[in-house]
């Protein structure tokens, strides 16, 4: 974000007492209904009037926070605008796709799309500022918050945060954030959250510094790159230091590394859990610690405002750091245009999902869909079908909004599948079934095909829904085996937060579609893909396990010294399971469609570079030719990854670094073109004071439809 408000900062900050500037580094929220903690709407109301509030989250309405906003800049000394804040991850009245599920689109149209809707509704509501995009690299389908990431590559979570930054902020300068229609982002949760122990919430990590900036830190700097305004710390310790008194992650790498402008909030009382940790001996320990660190918001605990004052006084904080901290908080504000324009226009408020927010909602939701699996061409249905069966416990639900669905999560319910396929397939009978199997069995028996709905509840996933089993829920198995043995034709529709094991059953199911969590019209979307309006196109952007004893299992992993090798499935001394075949059972990337394609190997502009030729910014062109060649128009995602062969720190096997999703006609022809320059080559080493190196040596080049591309070219880099 431009710095283009410091005369004025300065002037305010010049007139502003210690207390008013502790004020300021407060965000409490305005009800008790989303965390722990309580309400606070008198306090919240008492520090806006005497001008010692900074920020207020799960408010909104322009009526309610014109009101609040009232106070503070009518009643309070100085006038200062509050800054209104609200999780809108997915959807604010309008519920896209879970962030999983739009990553398996491997389209940042899709993601830039949620986040432009969301932004002209949230704003005109009152709200200025998103707690999204979450950007946390996770190998833990266990871990609830999966839902909420774009799954296990660094390259693809930083394309589609870019896309998210965009499209609530607009340019990268942060010209537009005074716009009507454009909310602040914030990117999280800084960092290496998705690395917790077990998949369990808010649990320890411990991570080298080569992985924290190969896996964790790059969609991050996508982000600061892309003008996000603000940064949220993570629950996590980060090698034993919790993230939210991190000096090395917030002052060292964000703030002076990378010279962030913009402000670090805590997470919901993440600077009191500093005590919890076993980090912080009490309050003011605790405030201490995480102003010097780096932070510069506080989100519900009172730690800063309670004691900084005192702390000033004893020398333990420092004027200048807070003044810094105040000085990022009011730039925000001026970029905002809340000095100017502190109300919202309650007359132009969004009030609802618009017909055009919805068509986008259903798009994102069908790009969004992966077919695993496809028998006997099963699907696409014919809208002819004499009668089909719509079954399983989630056929009718209208809540598949999926996590942090918003405020139209609760009060705009979600098309059901069962309407959906009752309106694409208007002229056919579409027999439903009440909850027990064998009224399931009875509806499959007397149609030509059925469809069976199964997964998890959106409850199932999220923050603080981790699951140690994460196959289908009880007794979904058994309906599925119950469908399968009445020998009918029947297409299993998948509606989960997270990647399943789904090995049990597979074999069993002619075709298997994983629509995820798709939002307000999930029904239509999901239809559009079974009636084949929309061809199925999405990737796994995680893969899918095959026993929840193997994970962590991903893609990028490295080689290992003995690694295992699938021609020799017996060798005894390698990296392997006794009793589960290696690998996942669909890997990153995976995904089938209507159609058939053919790639060609990748071709390299040049067999040969240097190191300083890449360090002046010369580059690789890789071409890849894709070929339609089935019968019907579809969608193919060409993927391009890496493989540093030898090389002074072990490199992952595969490191994705490029993909381009294209829609060809039957016989259509089309050539993909990628460039690899220094940033795609190289890898940071285990310097604390971060080293980005390009080494001499072997780079294998591959290029295909999934993370098991096999076809490659070799690039020297001398």
């Amino acid at each position: 974000m431009r710095r283009t408000y410091e005369d004025q900062v300065e002037a305010l900050l010049g007139r502003m007492t210690t207390a008013e500037k502790f004020g300021q580094l407060q965000q409490l929220t305005w009800t008790g209904d989303t965390g722990p903690g309580g309400g606070q709407t008198a306090l919240t109301e008492a520090a806006a009037r005497a001008g010692l509030l900074g920020s207020v989250l799960n408010i909104h309405g322009a009526e309610h926070t014109n009101a609040l906003q009232r106070m503070a800049v009518e009643e309070s000394r100085l006038g200062i605008p509050l800054l209104f804040g609200l999780d809108v991850i997915h959807g604010f009245w309008t519920t896209f796709p879970i962030p999983l599920a739009q990553a398996a689109s491997f389209d940042p149209a899709v993601a830039e799309s949620d986040a432009e809707v969301s932004a002209r509704e949230t704003r005109t509501n009152g709200v200025h500022w998103t707690f999204s995009p979450m950007m946390d690299v996770t190998h833990e389908p266990r871990w609830g918050r999966i839902a909420e990431s774009s799954g296990e590559d660094p390259y693809l979570n930083a394309v589609l945060a870019v896309a998210r930054v965009r499209g609530y902020q607009g340019p990268a300068d942060g010209s537009g954030l005074a716009s009507k229609d454009r909310v602040a982002a914030c990117a999280k949760h800084f960092v290496a959250y998705g690395g917790a122990e077990g998949g369990r919430d808010y649990n320890t990590v411990d991570v080298s510094e080569q992985r924290l900036r190969n896996l964790y830190l790059p969609p991050f700097k996508a982000a600061l790159d892309a003008g996000v305004a603000t940064v949220m710390a993570a629950f996590n310790t980060v090698s034993g230091v919790p993230a939210h008194a991190n000096a090395h992650t917030m002052n060292r790498i964000l703030k002076e590394e990378w010279g962030f402008g913009g402000f670090v909030v805590s997470d919901y009382t993440g600077v009191e859990e500093l005590i919890a940790h076993g980090f912080a001996e009490d309050g003011p320990d605790a405030a201490r610690l995480a102003l010097n660190a780096g932070l510069d918001m506080e989100m519900v605990s009172t730690r800063l405002a309670d004691h900084g004052e005192e702390l000033l006084a004893a020398g333990r904080v420092e004027m200048s750091r807070l003044d810094d901290a105040v000085a990022r908080i009011l730039r925000l504000k001026f970029a905002l245009g809340l000095f100017d324009r502190p109300y919202a226009d309650e007359s132009a408020a969004v009030t609802g999902p618009t017909d055009e927010a919805r068509e986008a909602a259903r798009t994102a939701g069908a790009r969004s869909m992966v077919l695993l699996r496809n028998e006997d061409a099963v699907l696409p249905l014919s809208p002819d079908a004499s009668r089909i069966a719509v079954v399983g416990p989630l056929a009718d639900s209208a809540d598949l909004h999926g996590t942090w669905a918003g405020p139209g999560g609760t009060r705009f319910p979600s098309v059901t599948v069962l309407d959906a396929v009752r309106e694409a397939a208007a002229g056919t009978v579409v027999a439903p079934a009440g909850p027990g199997v064998a009224e399931a069995v009875a509806a499959v028996e007397s149609a030509e095909v059925a469809v069976v709905v199964v997964g998890e509840e959106p409850a199932l996933s999220g923050e603080a829904a981790v699951r140690s089993a994460i196959g289908l829920p009880d007794g979904q198995e058994e309906l599925i085996a119950a469908v399968a043995a009445t020998g009918r034709p029947f297409a299993v529709v998948l509606l989960n937060g997270r990647p399943l094991t789904i090995g049990g059953w597979l074999e069993s199911a002619p075709a298997v579609l994983e629509a995820w969590h798709p939002g307000i019209e999930a029904g239509h979307a999901v239809a559009d893909v079974l009636f084949g309006t929309v061809a199925p196109g999405g990737k796994l952007p995680v893969s899918f396990p095959r026993d929840v004893g193997q994970i962590p299992v991903y893609y990028n992993r490295e080689s290992t010294g003995r690694p295992y090798r699938p021609a020799v499935p017996d060798e005894k001394y390698v990296s392997k399971y006794l009793d589960l075949e290696d690998g996942p059972l669909f890997p990153f990337g995976f995904g089938l469609g209507y159609t058939t394609f053919a790639t060609d190997g990748p071709r390299l502009d040049r067999e040969e570079v240097t190191v300083a030729e890449l360090e002046r910014g010369a580059a690789v062109e890789v071409s890849v030719d894709v070929e339609n060649t089935g019968a019907r128009t579809g969608d193919e995602v060409v993927q391009l990854y890496v493989h540093d062969v030898a090389a002074s720190i072990a490199q992952p096997v595969r490191r994705l670094r490029g993909f381009a999703r294209v829609t060809l006609e039957p016989g259509a022809r089309t050539t993909v073109t990628f460039r690899l320059d220094a940033e795609d080559l190289g890898f940071w080493t285990n310097d604390p004071a971060g080293t980005f190196t390009v080494e001499p040596g072997r780079i294998d080049v591959y290029a295909g439809t999934s993370s098991a591309a096999s076809a490659y070219r070799t690039l020297t880099v001398r």
